[in-house]
């Protein structure tokens, strides 16, 4: 894959998550304005437990590791997760805003992944 290609993916990718992820602490963005009752719900209960600011957290910290091209595996590793919850959100319980931001940054993700795969394969033996 082409370098420069990686790069950019890489950097939209730290920046929309720094970006949202600081949006968890410091509210800049507005809310969507009509969110399903299970979606509201959801994030109801993520903000009242305290939870979101774990994942806002993690996304913050991804996000930098990104941009200063540090440690990129371990980001990855970590978004993977994020990912995978964020898409699992959007399938069930708001699958109209699948599109576009999930799929992005799923993209993105993969993108920026793919050339680091030798990274990963340790993560997929049967037995240390």
């Amino acid at each position: 894959m082409n370098r420069i290609v990686v790069l950019l993916a890489r950097i939209l990718l730290g920046l929309i998550f720094a970006g949202l992820g600081m949006n968890g602490f410091v509210p800049f963005m507005p809310n969507p304005p009509s969110i399903p009752p299970t979606a509201a719900a959801f994030a109801g209960a993520m903000a009242a437990s305290h939870f979101s600011y774990f994942v806002f957290g993690v996304q913050v910290l991804s996000g930098v590791l990104l941009l200063v091209n540090r440690y990129v595996p371990l980001a990855l590793v970590s978004l993977a997760g994020v990912i995978a919850n964020i898409l699992a959100f959007h399938i069930t319980m708001w699958p109209a805003t699948l599109i576009p931001m999930p799929i992005i940054v799923t993209v993105l993700w993969l993108i920026v992944a793919w050339p680091l795969r030798a990274h990963f394969a340790p993560l997929f033996t049967a037995k240390p």
